[in-house]
């Protein structure tokens, strides 16, 4: 999951070096979005994981 916010993270670099706005902008928020998400299933997991049988 991580792996495509950075790829996502990149690719709004990139873009924004070059002077693509608009898609810098998509990209970063795409980024985002991804590494929010990922960190929420990440804590979602990690509280589910600790209940005792």
């Amino acid at each position: 999951m991580f792996r495509w916010g950075i790829i996502f993270l990149i690719i709004a670099l990139i873009a924004a070096a070059l002077g693509f706005s608009s898609l810098a902008g998509t990209a970063a928020w795409a980024a985002k979005m991804v590494f929010v998400v990922g960190i929420i299933l990440f804590l979602v997991s990690l509280f589910a994981g600790r209940r005792r049988p």
